[in-house]
């Protein structure tokens, strides 16, 4: 069940910061805000805490790598609300969906490069799918 909600995280933050700078932010902000009210935050704070990523994104050159940096600490939250409150599940989820009907084409489709080697173990998320892979070690058949 870990690796289920660790995986919706990362899908989650990756649906989120793709949202910034775009249309869909607008909307996107305002389910965040309502899923971290659970967790008893202030609701002007989280505001504040999007507004600002979402400023950085928009003042990038490069927003899709301003859009990478953010995604991490993202999942983190994400991952830390669903632990406290799992029933935000549906809501992430039912959000994610909503989005991504908003999302313009191109900030739908991320190319994320993942590499396994000497035994190493990949685990990545994108666009809501989880994707494993596992090399063996030198020598040694999968």
């Amino acid at each position: 069940m870990e690796q289920e909600l660790a995986s919706l995280a990362m899908a989650g933050a990756t649906t989120i910061v793709s949202a910034m700078a775009t249309g869909a932010w607008e909307a996107a902000r305002t389910g965040i805000v309502q899923l971290f009210r659970r967790r008893g935050q202030d609701p002007a704070a989280i505001e504040a805490r999007l507004d600002d990523d979402a400023a950085e994104v928009a003042r990038e050159e490069d927003r899709d790598a301003a859009r990478q940096d953010l995604v991490g600490s993202w999942r983190r939250r994400l991952a830390t609300l669903l632990r406290e409150h799992p029933e935000a599940e549906a809501e992430l989820r039912a959000l994610m969906e909503a989005l991504s009907k908003e999302l313009p084409q191109n900030a739908q489709n991320w190319v994320q490069n993942n590499s396994a080697e000497n035994g190493g173990q990949v685990n990545a998320t994108q666009g809501g799918g989880t994707i494993n892979v596992h090399q063996a070690p030198p020598g040694q058949r999968p």
